[in-house]
């Protein structure tokens, strides 16, 4: 079923849907008037390609549109500090476009996400009930009202298959976890793993892996991790250090932080996955900063630290390293150097709604994906999207495959010139040395599983929606919020 007949979206998706962890930023002019510009291209050269615009819009072509246009509105703004590299005959030339754009790296998501669309915390807090399903529908969602509950079919496990091993060049994933009570948790670890079945059932392909949810400063946390690691087989420990029951958060080198890495230590499942950056807000903000991150790495040089979002402050430009800056990669580099952690240690920086946010602003994005492959480490760089919160995470793809850090910033500040290794490094190899995915899975079977004969079949006719799920408004998010708890 065609889901936009109209054209009206566009392959790379520019609009303020968050992950539900922070207020929908608002787009900037420059956004708007790279959409409008992409929209009348489009409408253009679908004409003189004899196509439909929705027809042109899912091609290839499509996508070099709205990346050229991106590039074009920046420029006339005086951003120079990257770009997409897609020479301008792409627009019209599908193979090029498709040279360009369709490569065959290994895609590995380490942080993928989806709800239980009918579990408890759907019930909770009735005064937000209309505000939610109000976010429900703008979503675009599948919303039927049943007993005090809405069902929300376009987070659950089914959307979440198409819109990552369908809709995009993704191989494997790890689904993550929101911070909440153990009341009101949107995913529980038994929906995560029933998620994790149905992809087992397409031949039995281990392509999605699990995290267990740690809150340490939660009553029974601490005690459940010995299940998690034993009947689940968790590949890793995801942790909120600014969230806690009561409001306040920990750091990973406290008593409360110390906890969670002596079990981790203990039951063998040696990878912590901490969320930095992205705060909720003023709540614990300190503990929401990279400031106890080297500190904790030090200390347990045997433990592997997943530096979650990279501690990107969404809203706050990114520039050349600031030792004076407190919050943001600034301060995650920070805390790495002056714990005596090198680039290539045990710190990695993943990019989930990083990524996502700093394509809309190239200058940022120079400088933070710079930063991070300057003194996080080549090798120490994961590729991350939160989806499925922004929808399908092709177009992050696309934008990744094809953006570039200007010379005149490699030059000044010694970054790295994003290289088809480089990339292929972010985009999955670097996960491989942390989730340990077996040679005959990567050699054999995901080559030939029924997820990649289905994919073939599907990309014959493509149909992607191009829709975004996160809360997109002030309200939405507020209603998210108080489901969530």
């Amino acid at each position: 079923m065609v889901q936009d007949p109209d054209g009206r979206r566009l392959p790379i998706k520019l609009d303020t849907a968050t992950n539900g962890e922070f207020e929908p930023i608002p787009l900037e002019p420059v956004h708007r008037r790279a959409r409008e510009a992409a929209m009348q291209a489009a409408s253009a050269h679908a004409r003189r390609l004899g196509l439909t615009r929705r027809a042109f819009l899912v091609s290839a072509c499509g996508v070099a549109t709205t990346l050229l246009a991106m590039n074009a509105a920046h420029a006339a703004r005086g951003r120079r500090g990257g770009a997409y590299e897609i020479d301008r005959e792409a627009a019209l030339d599908m193979q090029l476009a498709r040279s360009t754009l369709d490569k065959r790296e290994l895609v590995f998501d380490v942080q993928g996400h989806f709800v239980d669309p009918s579990g408890a915390w759907t019930r909770a807090s009735p005064g937000a009930a209309e505000g939610f399903r109000g976010f429900a529908r703008a979503a675009g969602c599948a919303l039927a009202d049943a007993p005090g509950t809405a069902h929300l079919a376009c987070v659950g496990p089914e959307q979440f298959v198409r819109d990552v091993f369908l809709d995009s060049d993704t191989d494997l994933v790890v689904l993550s976890f929101v911070p909440s009570t153990r009341e009101r948790e949107p995913l529980k670890i038994e929906e995560a793993a029933a998620t994790a079945a149905i992809v087992e059932r397409m031949e039995g392909m281990h392509r999605v892996l699990l995290h267990g949810r740690v809150n340490p400063n939660q009553p029974g946390d601490l005690d459940a991790m010995a299940l998690l690691a034993e009947r689940w087989r968790v590949s890793a420990w995801k942790t909120y250090t600014q969230w806690g029951p009561d409001g306040k958060g920990f750091f990973l080198d406290d008593d409360t932080g110390s906890r969670l890495c002596e079990n981790a230590r203990r039951l063998g499942v040696r990878t912590i996955a901490v969320h930095k950056g992205l705060p909720f807000g003023r709540e614990s903000y300190e503990h929401s900063t990279c400031v106890d991150v080297g500190r904790a790495a030090r200390r347990y040089p045997d433990l592997r630290f997943l530096v979650y979002h990279s501690g990107y402050v969404a809203g706050r430009p990114e520039g050349p390293y600031d030792a004076r800056r407190r919050d943001g990669i600034d301060a995650l580099v920070t805390s790495l150097a002056d714990n005596g952690i090198r680039p290539g240690g045990n710190v990695y920086a993943e990019l989930g709604s990083t990524w996502r946010f700093l394509m809309r602003d190239p200058d940022s994005a120079a400088h933070a994906i710079g930063k991070l492959l300057k003194h996080v480490g080549e090798d120490n760089v994961l590729w991350g999207t939160d989806s499925i919160w922004y929808g399908s995470p092709q177009d992050q793809i696309q934008a990744f495959r094809t953006f570039q850090i200007a010379d005149a910033l490699v030059e000044r500040h010694g970054y790295p010139k994003l290289t088809p290794a480089i990339r292929a490094k972010v985009f999955g190899r670097n996960a491989l040395a942390i989730y340990k995915v077996g040679d005959d899975v990567l050699r054999h079977h995901l080559p030939r599983d029924r997820v990649a004969r289905e994919r073939e079949n599907y990309r014959e006719r493509p149909d992607p929606s191009f829709l975004t799920y996160g809360p997109k408004t002030r309200r939405e998010f507020l209603a998210l919020k108080a489901r969530g708890g």
